[in-house]
């Protein structure tokens, strides 16, 4: 086994089979990638909501790469063990007009620019005393496309891509379909902790370091999208949690209704405003699917884990909320 390193500079803002690899491996070898943030370096620490107006939206989400993998053919499935993520000490999430799932729900852009603590969260308020634990994991990991030509880094994809997976984190494997001789694969958009949905269109987004080890499999021909596992998962949070629905005859629909609820909830119970409440529920609420067969209605939830909300410690600390 040998260990490599990926370079900040090593990014590209597509998936194309035509990119000449950033380094080549041998299966089962580590690598450490240096990935710049989903802006691209375009917030920083200092950012103000005026920098929102100022971004490139055609320099986001690059990723870092490609990596060839000796011995990695069309029909094999690349392992992807996550072994080690460093995270800076600061984030951002932000709105921008026309993104997120309740885009015209909120039409004006907003930011918010987190410091990651060293004891493993961050405030979201502290007068409030909610504050997010924090999970890194890479949003966006991925394989080249048999089909030839640029595709972009924004959506996810049969391949990988920008998957948004909070539970890839370290101590997780990713299984990606190989399409190309080498698979060709890249890393990029750090997150220090998402919800399950990603709702506002954005997570605690930050540069990352992380460590993988890549291996051929000749064992999994199943592999036709991303799989993966992971403990993190089935894990319980302390506290429980407090979950709002949405029913509808459109599964969208239903997901935005469970949303908007849990809003209305955060800004009647602690006092949020609806940008705050949103981006609380991007960062630490998970979207659930409750049923899908009782026609002609879905039931979705949204329930946001105590902890996420400050609620780690009894309720009683909080002192904002007697309702829940």
């Amino acid at each position: 086994m040998s260990i490599h390193s990926v370079r900040r500079e090593c990014a590209n803002l597509a998936w194309d089979n035509s990119i000449p690899p950033a380094l080549r491996v041998k299966s089962g070898d580590e690598i450490t990638f240096d990935c710049m943030d989903a802006s691209n370096g375009q917030v920083t620490a200092e950012s103000t909501v005026a920098t929102l107006a100022t971004i490139n939206m055609a320099a986001l989400n690059p990723v870092n790469g490609p990596v060839f993998v000796d011995g990695a053919q069309p029909g094999d499935t690349l392992q992807v063990d996550v072994l080690h993520i460093e995270n800076p000490e600061w984030g951002w999430t932000g709105l921008f007009p026309g993104f997120g799932l309740l885009a015209d729900e909120f039409p004006e852009p907003a930011l918010k620019i987190w410091k990651l603590e060293q004891e493993g969260f961050a405030w979201f308020d502290e007068k409030k005393g909610i504050k997010v634990p924090l999970k890194p994991f890479a949003g966006e990991m991925g394989v080249a496309q048999k089909k030839n030509g640029a595709l972009s880094t924004i959506p996810p994809y049969h391949t990988g891509g920008n998957i948004d997976t909070k539970h890839i984190t370290v101590g997780s494997t990713l299984f990606l379909p190989v399409e190309v001789e080498g698979a060709l694969f890249s890393i990029g958009d750090g997150h220090a902790a998402q919800g399950d949905g990603e709702v506002c269109g954005s997570a605690i987004e930050t540069p990352m370091k992380v460590t993988v080890r890549l291996s051929v499999r000749k064992d999994k021909p199943y592999t036709k999208t991303p799989h993966f596992s992971t403990a993190t998962a089935d894990a319980k949070p302390e506290g429980g949690y407090y979950c709002t629905t949405g029913i509808d005859s459109d599964m969208r629909e239903a997901t935005r209704s469970a949303v908007r609820n849990m809003i209305a909830f955060l800004v009647a119970d602690y006092g949020l405003d609806r940008v705050e409440a949103y981006i609380l529920c991007s960062v630490a609420g998970d979207l659930r699917m409750h049923e899908v067969v009782d026609m002609p209605n879905y039931v979705l939830d949204w329930p946001i884990v105590l902890p996420q909300i400050g609620m780690m410690m009894p309720r009683s600390v909080l002192g904002s909320s007697d309702k829940v």
